[in-house]
């Protein structure tokens, strides 16, 4: 089977709708809806309208962190080459882990100022964040980008951009695992008895980890190819949250009952 989905949706002269962007607009959409329906039947010291501020950043925190975290985790050299090219962001290259730091700083920065437990307000989100990664992840499939290594299994797919051999649909492994597992499991814990923050250190480990296991069937970057061993950057970087979020739920179930800022 050959991939060969127009990435344009709706193109009306200057005026150009992407099914990758698209992909963006309903996650977070849909993050919202659900943050709105928890609102509603937890206290998490915050308001609706602060919400609604807080989107605003976070989409500039996810944006400007992916951005800089691919120029500074996949490609330096070039941009070191040419600065300038850093701002040129419709011309492709953005990184999970970087648009994680970004939101990270942006909730640190949003509860430091406004007084709030960031702790509560990282849960809240954080079990919404999935639906967005799972979405993001078909609208590489569509783009026909960050495909798999070749293969022989049974469904095999060519992308043009890959080379006639068929290969991985690893952005359709990582929707599944990153998205629709990753979602499930934390929604339904977010009722639980878990520490506060505790899922937010349970979506940094087990995101690293599906993250971690897709990776061995994911082409690696090509500027960077395999950097320590066998490992790809996107492994070596998952291992880190994974770590993180170990200990993170390890000291956030010490504090368990307390409510530190």
């Amino acid at each position: 089977m050959t991939v060969n989905i127009n990435p344009i949706l709706i193109e009306l002269g200057p005026i150009r709708v992407g099914w990758y962007g698209l992909m963006y607009v309903f996650g977070f959409l849909a993050s919202y809806l659900l943050v709105r329906y928890q609102l509603k039947r937890k206290d998490f010291g915050v308001s609706r309208l602060e919400i609604e501020n807080l989107y605003f950043y976070l989409i500039l925190g996810l944006i400007i962190g992916a951005r800089l975290g691919y120029v500074l985790f996949y490609d330096l050299k070039v941009y070191l080459q040419d600065p300038l090219e850093v701002f040129a962001i419709w011309h492709g290259g953005l990184s999970f882990h970087g648009g994680l730091i970004g939101v990270l700083i942006v909730g640190i920065l949003f509860s430091w100022k406004n007084k709030k437990s960031f702790w509560k307000i990282a849960d809240l989100f954080i079990v919404t964040a999935p639906i967005g990664l799972g979405l993001g992840r078909i609208g590489n499939f569509i783009n026909g980008e960050l495909y798999g290594r070749v293969t022989h299994v049974p469904w095999g797919m060519i992308f043009p951009k890959g080379g006639p051999l068929p290969r991985h649909p690893s952005q359709l492994y990582e929707s599944a695992l990153e998205g629709g597992v990753l979602f499930l499991v934390l929604w339904f814990l977010k009722d639980k008895k878990l520490p506060t923050g505790g899922l937010l250190a349970l979506f940094l480990s087990l995101y690293g980890l599906f993250r971690f296991f897709v990776e061995l069937f994911r082409e690696p970057d090509p500027q960077l190819g395999f950097i320590l061993g066998p490992f790809t950057m996107g492994q070596i970087l998952s291992t880190f949250m994974i770590i993180g979020g170990i200990f993170l739920f390890l000291i956030r179930s010490k504090q368990k009952g307390k409510l530190p800022r």
